[in-house]
């Protein structure tokens, strides 16, 4: 069944994209260029799984587990100076300790009420007297922070300590530092996976433009249908042709995981995703949003590179004209990754904002926070600018790709008139 046209004979932009989006997507899948694309991934996973542990090691650094005290006034103020004056000496071998708490005469206090909740960054809870502190946390903090308790609880009893006091233990399952490092796990591989596979797939549009142009493809198609509608539907074929990539990519490596026996660190070069703690909105909805950012960021960073495309004549001049992009998208990865540590800082929203770096930014707030609402309002944004960058990388491809002049216009209407099976006019 044929589609509507306009008086003029001409599709309307939207069926003209959705021609070109076909055409594109069906030549794609059934060509043998589609088993090595999906080949192709096998090194960037490699460095996936290289930065995702250099991330582990920056979260680990920066959100640094702390010790809450929970005390009487007064002793709330000796444990934080005692504190104070050993830390320095230390060199940062004692654990942060914050105040949490300054309890009344007789109150009573719930640590393990306080660590089940998870929340904020709290690994371990002190209660008690200087002279008898209690210390509340998982097995292996408490064998790790027993001993710094006792130094600090006796250099509050004096100046120079010569015993200390016993530590009462008391054992939690879990605590909210836990749950912090790990949800800034889940993060940190989330947006690694992220970045490697929109930079790694949106550097096919390139290739596919540059032989089209060189085989005068463009041309017999701008003769045809509006410019734009080609820019749409190649940049929609290429997303199309990725997200049918990325689920053979899932299916094989969960096949992998599931018949094969291979772990799934192994598989994902190192990014253990069976041992990723559960992210703030949950497995389905963060999948979910990733499938949504990937989309967002594929569709920014494609129009990118279709506008660059427009503007080089052969292979060379791609890589040439590409590099700065790619160079310039790494430095947006690696500021993602550190607004991280700035969850509701300004920092964390200059990248939230920004349009290239907000689907990296929202999908690591995705796993750390547990809020939903803040994702549609990102997705809403991150849409209306994908809009307005197809909008000037469209404008920037007709005019470099159809030129103007009195030479380049006889051209037009000759091509048109063979695509319309008319004689060209003289």
């Amino acid at each position: 069944m044929s589609m509507p046209r306009d008086p003029a004979g001409r599709l309307s932009t939207l069926q003209a994209a959705f021609v070109v989006a076909r055409r594109d997507f069906t030549a794609i899948l059934l060509s043998r260029y589609f088993i090595f694309f999906l080949l192709g991934p096998l090194l960037p996973i490699l460095f996936a799984g290289l930065a995702g542990g250099v991330g582990r090691q920056v979260a680990e650094q920066t959100a640094q587990p702390e010790i809450g005290i929970a005390m009487q006034a007064a002793d709330v103020d000796r444990m934080l100076a005692a504190y104070d004056r050993l830390a320095p000496r230390l060199g940062g071998g004692l654990p942060p300790m914050v105040e949490l708490k300054r309890l009344a005469p007789g109150e009573s206090f719930d640590a393990h009420a306080v660590l089940a909740a998870r929340s904020g960054n709290i690994a371990a809870v002190v209660t008690g007297t200087p002279s008898a502190p209690e210390l509340t946390a998982t097995k292996e903090r408490l064998e790790w922070w027993n001993g710094s308790v006792a130094l600090v609880s006796a250099m509050a009893l004096e100046k120079q300590p010569t015993s200390f006091p016993p530590v009462r233990r008391s054992v939690v399952a879990t605590s909210g530092a836990n749950q912090t490092r790990g949800r800034m796990t889940t993060a940190q591989s989330g947006q690694t996976l992220l970045f490697i596979v929109i930079v790694f797939l949106a550097g096919m549009v390139l290739s596919t433009l540059v032989e089209e142009k060189a085989n005068k493809i463009i041309e017999v198609l701008a003769a045809a249908i509006p410019m734009e509608a080609v820019f749409l539907g190649k940049l929609f074929a290429m997303l199309a042709v990725s997200l049918v990539g990325v689920l053979i990519w899932a299916l094989a490596i969960g096949g992998l995981v599931s018949f094969a026996g291979v772990s799934s660190s192994m598989a994902l070069g190192g990014v253990d995703v069976s041992n990723l703690p559960t992210p703030g909105v949950g497995w389905p909805l963060f999948l979910l949003f990733g499938v949504a950012y990937f989309s967002m960021g594929y569709l920014l960073l494609g129009s990118i590179f279709l506008a660059i495309g427009s503007m080089a004549k052969t292979v060379r001049e791609v890589q040439t004209l590409s590099m700065p992009v790619t160079m310039f998208q790494v430095l947006v990865f690696l500021f993602c990754s550190y607004a991280l540590t700035q969850t509701g800082k300004p920092l964390e929203l200059a990248a939230i904002v920004f349009p290239l770096s907000s689907p990296f930014a929202m999908l690591g707030r995705a796993a750390i926070e547990e809020s939903v609402w803040p994702h549609i309002a990102a997705l809403a944004w991150q849409g209306f600018c994908v809009a307005v960058f197809i909008k000037l990388g469209s404008g920037l491809f007709r005019r470099r790709v159809m030129q103007s002049g009195p030479q380049h216009r006889r051209q037009r209407r000759s091509l048109l008139a063979i695509v319309r099976g008319r004689p060209a006019a003289a």
